[in-house]
């Protein structure tokens, strides 16, 4: 058999994966079984789907089983299962790379500081290869359902691994693990009892040793509620979802009527780090009256809910229903319904535990934001359990309906920010006006709050309005203390001199110049036109290459600003000068500048600033 064996290395992911699990410190070790086990049972788990489909794979029974066999002697442990089996090509697309989406990107995260904890590989469909912290070696013998040819599997776990044919008498995989010195101990009859006790009671595959059953067999979501511990629950959750943490809501239900379904649903207490990889899709899996149906069905859960895990099983829905059936079926489209509804419902009840909350939020926030515009039914439902930063709790979270509670006298409009990041957002010269008269403005710094707010015309009445758009209507907010600043249609004569020559010096540049309402200690500042696209959003889109044009700006100036007040009296005692109004013209080509930076943007002519800056300090300095 040497002579015929292939040769293959691992794929880079795959070496890395293996050199954390080797040198890991990991305190649970023993998990590994409840990993090979897990895989064992969705073994099962397809075939008796697939069974469904075409009867000759089932050939051999459908009498489901997962066996393990410890031989001291020979210091192996063995863990064979009688489900869907692999071929050759299988063991080398799922032992010898890593296909899915998203892995990679996590491996690469990874630094040294995380490598004495391989707790998530579970979450990535890898925990096969935590057989590697028990065995310096493992053979994989296998034999796919309606093949007549086997294959062994081989590696140490080091640079890579044989692919050879093998003989076996039927469908199914058999694991052996050749254990390590320090992991005898898994050779022990009741330590393998308790192990699957405590990790894989759940499992509604018969786990035998020898003549014995160790596990219950039933499968918690067909069990009342009263009759699930928290215990089990937490283990079923990390069965399903290949996670080491415990579920921060579970919700365990069965809805009778129209239609019939049970659901066990959780959500994690932490995000896996492909939340928004392209291809992530849900971790609810569908079973039709127990048998399992599919992994994740398109179509079961909206994806904005893409975090929950847990199972939905169907009274209604057909065994040979078929992808492409799926993804129209009505029934399946009630279920959905139904699940969203009572999810949202979930939420809102713990919503009302602020700090309990912001712990999901943190996780999860970005991604069920996506609801408030993907979802006609519920948008308004997912709006309500949004929490957002701003300007008076740039630390905290605050709902909207917090917010409009909190409105100035005058106030009509929900007034946010939007920027990449929200510490810098925070220190936006656009806010200064607001946070004077303090009116709370949120700030956005989600990739996703532009798209949402763009859709979302408003929020109990109250309009969302951005404060890099049009007019900032403060005229109306009284403001905390007094002030002199000028309302817009008080604009000294003096200042308004100013703003024509700023307005001819700029020409095209600018859409307008006009004086600010909404600055406070800056002299300068750029802000859209109530009909054009939002700052931030077409820096996002150019950014994309979805947007071939910039929008012009308006330039509002402080006219209370000591620089702005120098121009102004520059521009008073020059008495038609023209060097001085050439001077003024180039100052204020650099304040456009100025507002530019401060935007984020990039400069048109970042020569010519440098010269008008040199010239600038050269003037008032020398």
């Amino acid at each position: 058999m040497s002579q015929t064996a292939e040769t293959h290395e691992f794929q880079a992911e795959v070496s890395r994966l293996l050199e954390i699990v080797a040198h890991s410190l990991y305190s649970e070790r023993k998990v590994f079984l409840r990993e090979l086990i897990s895989n064992a049972s969705d073994a099962c788990d397809k075939l008796r789907f697939l069974a469904t489909q075409d009867e000759k794979l089932a050939e051999g029974g459908t009498d489901f089983a997962i066996e393990l066999k410890a031989d001291k002697d020979a210091g192996t442990l063995t863990i064979a299962d009688n489900g869907i089996g692999m071929d050759r090509d299988d063991l080398i697309s799922h032992l010898g790379t890593i296909a899915r989406s998203g892995t990679a990107a996590f491996m690469k995260a990874l630094d040294a500081a995380q490598r004495k904890d391989v707790g998530t590989i579970g979450q990535f469909g890898v925990g096969f290869y935590s057989a590697f912290m028990v065995a310096d070696k493992v053979g994989v013998t296998t034999r796919k359902a309606g093949a007549a040819e086997a294959w062994h599997w081989e590696s140490d776990g080091k640079s890579g691994y044989t692919v050879v044919p093998a003989a076996r008498d039927a469908r199914g995989t058999e694991i052996v693990l050749h254990l390590k010195d320090d992991a005898k101990e898994f050779l022990d009859d009741d330590t393998l009892e308790d192990i699957v006790k405590r990790y894989s009671d759940h499992i509604a595959i018969p786990i035998k040793l020898g003549e014995r059953t160790l596990n219950r067999a039933s499968a918690p979501w067909t069990r009342s509620k009263s009759d699930v511990t928290p215990e089990q629950h937490q283990e079923f959750y990390r069965h399903i979802a290949h996670a080491f943490d415990e579920p921060w809501v579970t919700m365990h239900w069965r809805a009778e009527g129209k239609i019939e379904y049970s659901a066990l649903l959780y959500v994690p207490e932490t995000r896996t780090s492909d939340l928004f990889h392209p291809d992530r899709k849900h971790g609810v899996k569908l079973y039709v009256r127990r048998v399992f149906v599919n992994e994740a069905p398109e179509g079961l859960l909206p994806r904005y809910l893409r975090f929950l895990r847990g199972v939905v099983d169907s009274e209604d829905l057909p065994l040979n229903v078929s992808r492409e059936m799926l993804q129209n079926n009505p029934v399946l489209t009630l279920i959905r319904q139904g699940v969203t509804a009572r999810v949202l419902s979930e939420l809102e009840k713990k919503a009302k535990d602020a700090a309990d909350y912001a712990k999901f939020w943190e996780s999860f926030g970005e991604a069920l934001k996506e609801g408030i515009f993907e979802d006609k039914d519920n948008g308004t439902r997912v709006l309500g359990l949004a929490r957002f930063r701003s300007t008076l709790h740039p630390e905290g979270w605050v709902s909207l309906a917090d917010y409009v509670s909190r409105m100035k006298p005058g106030q009509e409009a929900i007034h946010y920010i939007a920027g990449d990041d929200p510490k810098l957002v925070a220190k936006s010269p656009h806010l200064e006006g607001f946070v004077k008269r303090g009116v709370e403005v949120l700030l956005l710094s989600d990739p996703v709050d532009e798209f949402w707010i763009a859709q979302t015309d408003e929020f109990e009445g109250k309009k969302f309005k951005s404060v890099t758009r049009g007019g900032a209507d403060l005229d109306k907010i009284a403001p905390e203390e007094k002030t002199d600043e000028p309302k817009a249609e008080e604009t000294p004569s003096d200042a308004a001199a100013l703003i024509a020559l700023f307005r001819l010096a700029l020409g095209e540049q600018v859409k307008d110049v006009r004086a600010s309402q909404r600055l406070a200690e800056s002299a300068v500042c750029l802000v859209a036109d109530d009909s054009d696209i939002d700052i931030h959003l077409e820096r996002m889109l150019r950014q994309h290459k979805q947007l071939g044009f910039s929008a012009k700006r308006i330039l509002e100036i402080n006219p209370a600003h000591k620089t702005i007040k120098a121009l102004i009296d520059a521009l008073t005692k020059a008495e038609g000068d023209t060097a001085v109004q050439a001077r003024l013209g180039e100052a204020a080509k650099l304040l456009y500048d100025q507002a530019r930076i401060v935007e984020g943007d990039k400069l048109e002519d970042p020569a010519a600033f440098a010269k008008r800056l040199s010239q600038a300090l050269a003037d008032g300095f020398i």
